[in-house]
This record gives structure tokens, sequence and C-alpha cells, in this order.
């Protein structure tokens, strides 16, 4: 039996070597292909950019041409792959962790790689780490099927491999470990917490390896100003969550509006968009943070700024809304920095604006992040980390809160996240009881000393409890084509004509599910018991019996 006491060990809630180990090397797939993404986006960027300015004389005609080209390669592949696995991105893996222990389809993966390495390629406003999320989450979880452990640890798996996809794609392991806890997960255990941390430190350790200490944003250096100028990040806050709002819901409009056209020419039309407004104004495509460090190094004018901020949200709204492969943090990351510029030039009068832009771009991003995603922690770690200053926790707090109070109070803007998964008609909220029940592995809980008979007699099974009450007793019973098993017990009803013992119907598990599903079983009668079986269905391992199931409800360790 390979790996059996591997997944006996997993299936507890609890921290362990084997579980660090795991996410240790499941992080280590996610940020390798996550690195291998990466390179394939540059190359491709590269190469494309440089094939079509060689074709086409005119430079616009470049910008117009590249979506266009990059979404027939797009449906080109989702027509191999099946149009019905074109389903992709963070909000899908969130409801993909949370219903099904992270197991995410390998074509959606296939998808997911091909076409957010051509839309990022292409110039479309959308982010890498949709795909790295994605791709993360079903390079972890695979390793987790392929050894055929508990669901359990398959779950924590496929966040270890979240958590190094965005630290090997941006560099930021804490943020990349606060994301996960923050947004997906949504809890903090700390069984949980050490293997995420792990991987993420694996994903930043190999993408520093291949790309260098340095992060995209490190040009994004934090100045301290004066005091003066806290009561203005209040209003910067403000402003920054209404203009989120104005985001998620022009986003929400766009997907509603064009829910009936097909996806075909959903992202046609995203292409067509895109590249008329990137003929007329190149440096509104793509959400790379390169770019937006250009800009701000030309020293642009007001309205050039301007423009570059209001096309930057309209080409994200329609990519996404339309069905473009690629994230939304990024667009989020690069209109915040753009945000932040614009809202200081009325300061103007009073400071040294190119001083600070770099500044209010990084409060620019910890606002819109905030109030977009509903995930305050989050985004101050990301802006504390990315800004390598620890100086920049209490102006970006002063941006964070009333952007968050001014988004959900005022506004009453949700998640986007949560958004799309109701859009989609996807769940991702379960119940306290579910949630506890999904931690532990039935490994973990079952009982291996039981008694086996085989079509015996009332009074053998009837002379084995009276020797051994505690024991657990199952009858075999064999048909033509069948095998079944009943839990056999005293029968402790008052009924006056009661027969001696008791019989129950058992059903088999898998040894890789939850007790959730030995409570979904057991809940009607409230008695019982299932039987564990490996990789034979009658190969029985291991029994749960209501009582057993009981005493993990009753425990105060989840």
């Amino acid at each position: 039996m390979r790996f059996q006491a591997l997944r006996q060990e997993v299936a507890h809630p609890r921290t362990s070597v084997q579980l660090c180990l795991l996410g240790i090397v499941g992080g280590t797939f996610a940020a390798l292909i996550i690195i291998l993404f990466r390179l394939c986006v540059d190359w491709l960027r590269e190469t494309g950019v440089s094939t079509l300015q060689s074709w086409l004389v005119e430079e616009w005609l470049v910008w117009l041409f590249m979506p266009l080209i990059s979404v027939c390669i797009i449906l080109f592949i989702a027509f191999l792959t099946g149009f019905k696995h074109y389903r992709l991105g963070i909000p899908f893996v969130i409801h993909r962790v949370k219903y099904f222990y992270g197991h995410i389809p390998f074509r959606t993966t296939i998808n997911q790689f091909f076409g957010g390495m051509l839309a990022l390629a292409g110039g479309f406003v959308v982010g890498r780490e949709g795909p790295s999320v994605h791709m993360g989450a079903s390079s972890s979880s695979l390793l987790g099927q392929w050894l055929r452990l508990p669901y359990n640890s398959v779950r924590i798996l496929a966040g270890c491999g979240i958590a190094a996809g965005i630290s090997a794609s941006f560099n930021t392991p804490f943020a990349a470990v606060i994301f996960v806890m923050e947004v997906v997960l949504r809890e903090y255990k700390i069984h949980i917490f050490v293997p995420i941390m792990l991987a993420a430190a694996c994903g930043s350790v190999l993408a520093r390896i291949v790309f260098g200490e340095v992060n995209e944003l490190s040009f994004l250096s934090f100045t301290a100003f004066s005091q003066w100028m806290y009561l203005y990040l209040v209003v910067l806050g403000i402003l920054l969550g209404m203009l989120a709002t104005l985001f998620n819901r022009q986003l929400m409009r766009v997907m509603t509006w064009f829910r009936p056209v097909s996806m075909v020419w959903r992202l046609i039309l995203a292409a067509c968009i895109t590249g008329s407004i990137g003929a007329l104004l190149p440096e509104a495509l793509g959400a790379n943070f390169i770019d937006v460090e250009h800009l701000f190094a030309s020293n642009p004018e007001t309205l050039l700024l301007i423009a570059v901020l209001v096309f930057k949200v309209v080409l994200a709204v329609f990519a996404i809304g339309l069905g473009i492969p690629g994230g939304i943090i990024g667009p989020v990351m690069v209109i915040g920095m753009l945000a932040g510029a614009v809202l200081l030039l009325p300061l103007s009068y009073f400071i040294d604006v190119p001083e600070f832009t770099n500044s209010f771009a990084l409060l620019g991003i910890a606002g819109m992040l905030t109030a977009v995603l509903h995930a305050p922690l989050a985004a101050l770690s990301a802006v504390m980390e990315l800004s390598y200053s620890p100086q920049i926790i209490l102006p970006a707090m002063l941006v964070i809160v009333p952007a968050y109070v001014t988004s959900t109070q005022f506004f009453k803007n949700r998640s986007l996240f949560i958004l799309q998964l109701d859009y989609q008609n996807l769940p991702y909220a379960i119940s306290s009881i579910r949630e506890a029940l999904e931690k532990t592995g039935v490994l973990a809980a079952m009982d291996t000393n039981y008694k086996l008979f085989n079509d015996a007699p009332e009074k053998a099974l009837t002379d084995h409890l009276e020797k051994e009450p505690t024991k657990i007793v199952i009858q075999q019973s064999k048909f033509e084509i069948d095998v079944q098993y009943k839990l056999v017990q005293y029968n402790v009803s008052l009924e006056h004509d009661a027969a001696a013992l008791s019989y129950y119907q058992m059903e088999g598990l898998s040894a890789q599910t939850t007790l959730h599903e030995v409570y979904e079983h057991l809940k009607k009668s409230r008695s019982g018991a299932v039987y564990i079986y490996d990789q034979d269905f009658n190969d029985i391992i291991g029994v749960i019996t209501w009582n057993i199931l009981q005493s993990f409800l009753q425990k105060a360790n989840y």
C-alpha cells in the first residue's frame, strides 16, 4: 500500500511534516508552470509585435489587428478542447475549491494557459493573475489526485498552488498567502496556513531565480509626506470607492447585456473594441506595469493621463465582461495606479506632484483592490510588499478604510468575484457543519476494529455481540451480481415483538472522501454506518458509524 501512511496522516486536520512537504512539492509544480507561462507570454508578445511590424507599414495597424489575431487563435483552441470547458478564472476556481475540493477540469487548464497567453500578448486589458490562480490550483490538485490523497488535503494543495502561482507571478509571497486565506478559502486555520506559506515561498524563490530579485512594481517607491495630507487620503479613499463601484457595476452590466450573444461573437467584439481604441491610443492597451512606469517617466500631460485612465477602464470592462481569458487583479492595479496619479493633480498648487506620483499610485492600488475585491488585508499586504516600505501602512489604512466603507455601505457594492459567481450560478457558500466536517478525511475517523461475517446465522452474530459488545459487526450478503453489507447491532427498541438484532444497510465511500460525505449518508436516519474502501468497492478498510461521526462533531478542535 504505497503512500498509505501519508494519506492516513494528511486526513487529519493538523499541521504535519507530510502536509508541509506536500505544500512545497505542490507549490514548486505550480510555480514552474507559471514561470513557463510568463516566459511564453513575453516571447509571444515580442515575437508577435515584431512580426506584425514587419508585415504592416503603419504602426496603428499593428495595434488594430493584434487583438483580432489573438482572438482567432483563442477560439481555435477552445474549439479543439471543447467550448464547454471554457469556464476560467478566479471565480470558477473559488467555486471548485469550495464545492469540489479544488479539482479543476484539465481541459479548462489548457484553455487558460493558451488563452491567457494569447490575451496578454494580444494587448487586452487583462491580468496574468487569473491564469496564475487557475493553473496553480489545477497543477497542485492534480498532484493530490495522482497520489489519491484525501479530499481535505487536496483542497489545501489547491490553496498552495494558488499561493505559489500568485507569488511566482508578482514576487509577493506574503500578499499571495493573505489573498488565498481572505479571498479564496475565507478562513484562517494554522494547519492550512503553514503549507500555503511554504508554497508561496517556493513560488517567490523560483521566480527570483528566473526573473531576478526585483518585482515589476519596484519603480513605485513610497515617499513620506506631510501629515496634513492625511486628510486628503480620506477623500482619496472615498473617490476610489466610488470608482470601484462604477467599475464593478459596468462590468456586470456588460456581462448581462451580452449574455444572449454566443461566445465567438463576444470575443470578436472585445477584439474589435480593443483594437480600435489601441489604434487611437496605444498607451491604453494591456495591463503591463512597465507601460505605466514609462508613462510616469515621460511626465505626461493631464489630458493624456486622464484619457489613458478612462480607456483602461473601458477596455478592462469589455475584455473581462465579454469573456477574454485573463485576470481582473492586474487591470485593477493598473487602474488604481493611474487613478492615484490623477487624483494627486488637485494638490499641484501645494506640492511638487512628480515627487509624490509613485506614492499616490501605490495608494491607488490599495484603494481599488480593497473596494473592487473586498480584500482589505490582501490590498494592504500587497502595497507594503510591492513598495518594500513599512511607512506606507498608515497612509494605506487611511485610504483602504474609506474606500471599503464607501463602496460597501453607501453604494452597496459587493466583491467582484461574488458578483461573477452569482451571475454564473456557481455556488460558493457552504454551511458551517459542512465546512467543519470537510476538514477531516474518513481515514482519520474510521474504525478498523470490526468483525465481518459472510451470511452468518443470527445466533452466530448474537454470540459474537455477547462476547464483544463494543466491536462493530458487519454482515456480508453475496448475490449473483452484487454484494451487500449490513451493520448488525442489538435492537434497543422497546417494542413488544421486536427482534433481537437490528440490521442497517451500509453504503460504501471512497477512502478519499471526508466526514461531510458520511454525514450526508447518515443524517436522515441518524443511525447506521458506512464502510470505507480504497480502490476495490468490496475491499473494506474501515467503518464509520453515526456514533463515531457524532464524536467528531462534538470535538472543539476544528
